[in-house]
């Protein structure tokens, strides 16, 4: 069994010429621990970019948090005499900075806020929680929003995606990838949509991946120059956060069906035998487009007494046959491209009620094949009827 040493053993060695080292322990209180953390963050950011880190509002948010973090640690004696056998590339010795508070006038907590550290709970030393640098970036990101003065240019656009998501020519999808963060893109975080207006030439970061700074306009009038990467954190982190998809048919061929999809349906072309006006005077363009999972027979049976039908027989001009398609965002995808053609033609229903019927529009035959056609291979996208000229064009063309 080893025996401890005695007095003797230790005047022996004295005699041998051997001295005793004894050790002492250092102890640390938890303060001293974080404000050393957050000392040596600052060290590893200045051996990466050969600099202490700076103040402007064009650097990067971590350099701005270190900045603060350091002028602290500089100015308040027991900080800097703490960290200064640690300080061998000279941080401490840079200019000091105007003091932001006499160290005496802070309290544990102030002080530690002012170190870039959080406290959850008094007292300092029962320290729950630090946030994570991540953290801290992502809320200084929030924060630095600004108002966008030019708001009522992007107001439109969130009106009409949201009328698109409504009407179902639009869907919300998990945000997966950064490569999906394009300029022109919706996506929703936070619980708002947001749209990419801009993006910058994309660089690559010390760690080899790629990024770019983005114009991001918030449906709540306010913007953010953030980078594509603190876009696609605050997007991954989010559990409701989506990307909006394009204004596309969808699944309108697919050979999978979805909650709403027919096995088969047909897009009915009709025109009316009744006496308004209006029809009279445009008999041979005036057409009621539809979609029915029907025989189109059936469906237009007793046409004189439905207002849908303007309350009189009808015509059958044409027919499309279309398989495993969702009817509902087929008939919503053919009105909103015919919408500038609507007719709005107020009738009586057989109860001497007004009815506005919303399916007729004033178009040629040609036009509406040429669109069906388009439907079928997919070249439809963005496309909408122009009435002035009679024919199909993108949205934005002249």
């Amino acid at each position: 069994m080893a025996k401890e040493f005695t007095q003797e053993d230790d005047a022996l060695l004295a005699e041998l010429g051997v001295e005793v080292e004894t050790k002492k322990a250092v102890t640390r209180t938890p303060r001293e621990e974080r404000i050393i953390a957050g000392f040596e963050e600052i060290q590893r950011f200045a051996e990466e970019h050969g600099s202490a880190p700076q103040h402007g509002e064009e650097r990067d948010i971590f350099e701005r948090l270190y900045a603060v973090r350091l002028d602290r640690i500089r100015e308040l004696q027991e900080c800097r005499e703490l960290v200064e056998p640690l300080d061998e590339t000279g941080l401490l010795t840079g200019a000091a900075k105007a003091p932001l508070a006499d160290a005496e006038e802070l309290d544990d907590d102030a002080l530690l806020a002012e170190l870039g550290i959080e406290v959850e709970a008094p007292p300092i030393t029962e320290l729950k929680h630090v946030r994570s640098t991540a953290e801290k970036k992502a809320a200084e990101e929030v924060a630095s929003r600004d108002k966008c003065e030019d708001f009522e240019t992007f107001k439109p656009l969130f009106e009409q995606v949201q009328k698109e998501l409504d009407s179902g020519l639009r869907d919300t999808r998990p945000f997966e990838m950064k490569a999906e963060i394009e300029k022109g893109r919706f996506f929703i975080v936070g619980g708002q949509k947001a749209y990419v207006a801009d993006k910058g030439e994309t660089t690559i970061t010390d760690q080899g991946r790629t990024d770019a700074r983005l114009r991001v306009i918030f449906d709540n009038g306010t913007e953010s120059n953030m980078l594509m990467r603190s876009l696609q954190r605050a997007l991954n982190k989010d559990e409701a956060g989506r990307r909006i998809t394009e204004p596309t048919a969808g699944p309108l061929f697919s050979d999978q069906t979805i909650d709403g999809d027919e096995a088969s349906g047909t897009i009915y072309v009709l025109r009316s035998k009744a006496d308004h006006p209006l029809v009279l005077e445009n008999r041979e363009l005036v057409h009621k487009i539809g979609v029915t999972n029907m025989s189109v027979e059936k469906r237009i049976a007793g046409a004189h007494l439905q207002p849908t039908f303007l309350m009189a027989n009808v015509e059958i001009v044409a027919t499309y046959e279309l398989y495993n398609i969702n009817r509902t965002k087929l008939e919503n995808l053919i009105h909103r491209i015919f919408e500038p053609a609507r007719l709005e033609i107020e009738i009586m229903d057989r109860f001497g009620r007004p009815v506005v019927p919303r399916e007729w529009f004033l178009v040629p035959l040609f036009v509406i094949e040429e669109a069906v056609d388009r439907i079928k291979d997919g070249t439809i996208r963005d496309c909408v009827y122009d009435p002035r000229h009679a024919r199909l064009k993108r949205r934005g063309e002249a």
